[in-house]
Protein backbone atom coordinates (compact mmCIF):
# COMPACT_ATOMS: atom_id res chain seq x y z
CA UNK A 1 0.00 0.00 0.00
CA UNK A 2 1.17 3.49 -0.81
CA UNK A 3 2.12 5.98 1.86
CA UNK A 4 0.12 9.15 2.17
CA UNK A 5 0.71 11.72 -0.55
CA UNK A 6 0.91 14.51 2.03
CA UNK A 7 2.88 13.21 5.04
CA UNK A 8 2.30 14.78 8.44
CA UNK A 9 4.45 17.83 8.97
CA UNK A 10 5.10 18.42 5.26
CA UNK A 11 3.56 21.47 3.62
CA UNK A 12 1.13 20.58 0.83
CA UNK A 13 3.08 22.77 -1.60
CA UNK A 14 6.19 20.64 -0.98
CA UNK A 15 4.55 17.40 -2.14
CA UNK A 16 3.92 15.87 -5.54
CA UNK A 17 0.20 16.36 -4.94
CA UNK A 18 0.69 20.05 -4.20
CA UNK A 19 2.93 20.48 -7.22
CA UNK A 20 0.36 18.87 -9.53
CA UNK A 21 -2.39 21.06 -8.09
CA UNK A 22 -0.26 24.16 -8.65
CA UNK A 23 -0.01 23.32 -12.36
CA UNK A 24 -3.71 22.69 -12.99
CA UNK A 25 -5.18 24.93 -10.30
CA UNK A 26 -7.71 27.41 -11.58
CA UNK A 27 -11.18 27.34 -12.99
CA UNK A 28 -10.16 26.81 -16.62
CA UNK A 29 -6.77 25.10 -16.86
CA UNK A 30 -8.10 21.55 -16.87
CA UNK A 31 -10.81 22.57 -19.34
CA UNK A 32 -8.20 24.06 -21.68
CA UNK A 33 -6.12 20.89 -21.44
CA UNK A 34 -9.22 18.82 -22.17
CA UNK A 35 -10.11 20.81 -25.31
CA UNK A 36 -6.54 20.63 -26.58
CA UNK A 37 -6.47 16.87 -26.01
CA UNK A 38 -9.70 16.49 -27.98
CA UNK A 39 -8.75 18.80 -30.86
CA UNK A 40 -4.94 18.49 -30.99
CA UNK A 41 -4.41 22.08 -32.20
CA UNK A 42 -6.58 25.11 -31.47
CA UNK A 43 -6.39 28.85 -31.90
CA UNK A 44 -7.25 31.34 -29.15
CA UNK A 45 -10.72 32.13 -30.47
CA UNK A 46 -11.54 28.43 -30.98
CA UNK A 47 -10.68 27.76 -27.34
CA UNK A 48 -12.74 30.76 -26.23
CA UNK A 49 -15.77 29.56 -28.20
CA UNK A 50 -15.38 26.00 -26.91
CA UNK A 51 -15.17 27.09 -23.27
CA UNK A 52 -17.81 29.77 -23.64
CA UNK A 53 -17.69 31.34 -20.18
CA UNK A 54 -14.10 32.58 -20.22
CA UNK A 55 -13.03 36.14 -20.96
CA UNK A 56 -10.37 36.92 -23.55
CA UNK A 57 -7.98 38.15 -20.84
CA UNK A 58 -8.50 35.17 -18.54
CA UNK A 59 -7.92 32.75 -21.40
CA UNK A 60 -4.73 34.60 -22.32
CA UNK A 61 -3.47 34.39 -18.73
CA UNK A 62 -4.33 30.68 -18.42
CA UNK A 63 -2.62 29.87 -21.74
CA UNK A 64 0.48 31.79 -20.69
CA UNK A 65 0.66 29.95 -17.36
CA UNK A 66 0.15 26.55 -19.01
CA UNK A 67 2.90 27.41 -21.49
CA UNK A 68 5.23 28.51 -18.67
CA UNK A 69 4.67 25.13 -16.99
CA UNK A 70 5.41 23.36 -20.29
CA UNK A 71 1.97 21.78 -20.46
CA UNK A 72 1.10 23.40 -23.79
CA UNK A 73 2.99 24.59 -26.83
CA UNK A 74 2.41 27.94 -28.50
CA UNK A 75 3.28 28.18 -32.17
CA UNK A 76 3.25 31.62 -33.75
CA UNK A 77 3.21 31.99 -37.52
CA UNK A 78 4.89 35.10 -38.96
CA UNK A 79 2.05 36.44 -41.05
CA UNK A 80 -0.47 39.26 -41.07
CA UNK A 81 -2.81 38.97 -39.31
CA UNK A 82 -0.83 36.98 -36.73
CA UNK A 83 -1.75 33.34 -36.35
CA UNK A 84 -1.07 31.48 -33.10
CA UNK A 85 -1.90 27.84 -32.42
CA UNK A 86 -1.87 25.94 -29.15
CA UNK A 87 -1.35 22.23 -28.59
CA UNK A 88 -0.42 19.89 -25.76
CA UNK A 89 3.28 19.40 -25.10
CA UNK A 90 4.58 15.94 -24.29
CA UNK A 91 4.40 16.94 -20.63
CA UNK A 92 0.80 18.08 -21.13
CA UNK A 93 -0.07 14.78 -22.80
CA UNK A 94 1.39 12.96 -19.79
CA UNK A 95 -1.19 14.54 -17.47
CA UNK A 96 -4.15 13.44 -19.60
CA UNK A 97 -4.51 10.01 -17.89
CA UNK A 98 -5.17 11.92 -14.66
CA UNK A 99 -7.92 13.97 -16.32
CA UNK A 100 -9.32 10.79 -17.92
CA UNK A 101 -9.50 9.19 -14.46
CA UNK A 102 -11.37 12.25 -13.18
CA UNK A 103 -13.82 11.88 -16.07
CA UNK A 104 -14.33 8.18 -15.33
CA UNK A 105 -14.85 8.88 -11.63
CA UNK A 106 -17.39 11.60 -12.42
CA UNK A 107 -19.30 9.34 -14.81
CA UNK A 108 -19.43 6.60 -12.20
CA UNK A 109 -20.45 8.84 -9.31
CA UNK A 110 -22.58 11.69 -10.61
CA UNK A 111 -25.85 9.75 -10.61
CA UNK A 112 -25.41 8.79 -6.97
CA UNK A 113 -24.48 12.25 -5.71
CA UNK A 114 -27.32 14.05 -3.93
CA UNK A 115 -28.69 17.07 -5.76
CA UNK A 116 -27.28 16.19 -9.17
CA UNK A 117 -29.50 15.46 -12.12
CA UNK A 118 -29.52 11.90 -13.32
CA UNK A 119 -28.93 11.18 -16.97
Amino acid sequence: MRETCVPTGVALKDTGFGYTLSLVNGKYKMVILYWLSENKVMRHNELKRSIGTISYKTLSVMLKELEEHDLILRKEYPQIPPKVEYSLSERGKSIMPLLDMMCDWGEANMVSAPGLMQR
